[in-house]
């Protein structure tokens, strides 16, 4: 009679244990899932966990979602809130929840709430509010928002919407750069910012000289999830929705025109258009600086020089409303 090999009887789990090892995992799991379906937990859930890809958008996303914004998760009322305006078009909810994260002094939904006002989203181009968009500004660019920053910085170097402070405007743009140099040399990928450091990008690659001023050359900054959400949207469907409107040209942007011409175009060559001066700078120094060529209306016939409507800032140019 032949008898089975040590091995064989060792690798085999007690049949008795079985029932009591999936019973045993069964309950962690719910009380995991509990745990983690929990208001407090849904509060304090970071970016990065509440990031969610254009692909895999369903009902049970915009649900969870939903729960951390209820739960009063500033970041989830900032994400769902810029989804909702912009890519479900729900306007009235999405600026309600992007309200809500900016009354908690969140400064990411503070700056959008000041592009909205700036261009007058959602509405005509006579609901724009210039004075309430740099008030919006300001209290963002107070709790260090870049972007806001950069957008101050230009609003007062031009008087757009606020009484033109040339020098002031200079000193917002340079807190700006300082602040965007400042969050990558703090970063943890100092290998990877040593190698861009001594090798340079070249021609067209992630970075931008935002601080040429100084010699220095900074990697583009990382998109916000609810940014990539919005460039992932619409690049699934082809483009804005609607005949005739138009996506900003920051490729890390991913905002959608509202109505026809709501954005403004570059001053220059008019080939391109954006919701923001952030968004304008920041494609200047990434990609727009080396394709802008001025249109024939803007040159002067005696010498081809791009004429005075036509403003540089700080080595970018201006922006012209249509």
């Amino acid at each position: 009679m032949k008898s089975s090999s040590p091995s064989s009887a060792k690798s085999d789990p007690p049949p008795r244990r079985l029932p009591i090892l999936s019973a045993s995992s069964s309950r962690s799991c719910k009380r995991m899932n509990k745990l983690g379906m929990s208001p407090l937990v849904l509060s304090k859930a970071s970016a990065r966990a509440l990031a969610i890809r254009a692909k895999n958008w369903s009902e049970s996303a915009n649900k969870f979602l939903k729960q951390c914004a209820d739960a009063g998760n500033l970041e989830a009322c900032y994400i769902l809130g810029m989804i909702r305006f912009y890519c479900l078009e729900s306007r009235a909810s999405g600026a309600s929840l992007m309200a809500r994260a900016a009354i908690g002094s969140h400064a990411a939904a503070l700056y959008a709430l000041a592009v909205i006002q700036f261009n007058g989203s959602g509405g005509s181009k006579n609901d724009k509010d210039l004075r309430a968009g740099v008030a919006l500004c300001v209290r963002a660019a107070k709790l260090g928002h870049v972007d806001a920053l950069r957008e101050l910085g230009h609003c007062l170097q031009d008087g757009y919407g606020v009484r033109q402070n040339v020098a002031e405007g200079r000193r917002y743009l340079v807190q700006a750069n300082a602040r965007e140099l400042a969050a990558v040399l703090s970063s943890t990928a100092e290998a990877a910012w040593e190698a861009h450091r001594h090798h340079g990008v070249s021609e067209g690659a992630s970075g931008c000289s935002l601080l040429s001023d100084f010699g220095c050359n900074v990697p583009a900054p990382e998109a916000h999830p609810a940014n990539r959400f919005m460039v992932e949207w619409f690049a699934m469907r082809g483009g804005a929705a609607g005949d005739g409107l138009r996506m900003c040209s920051h490729g890390g942007c991913g905002r959608s025109e509202t109505r026809r011409h709501e954005f403004r175009r570059c001053s220059v060559c008019g080939a391109v258009n954006y919701c923001s001066r952030a968004c304008q700078a920041l494609h200047w120094k990434l990609a727009h600086k080396a394709e802008c060529s001025p249109m024939d209306g803007w040159l002067d016939a005696a010498g081809g020089a791009v004429v005075a409507g036509a403003p540089l800032v700080n080595g970018a140019v201006g922006l012209m409303n249509y």
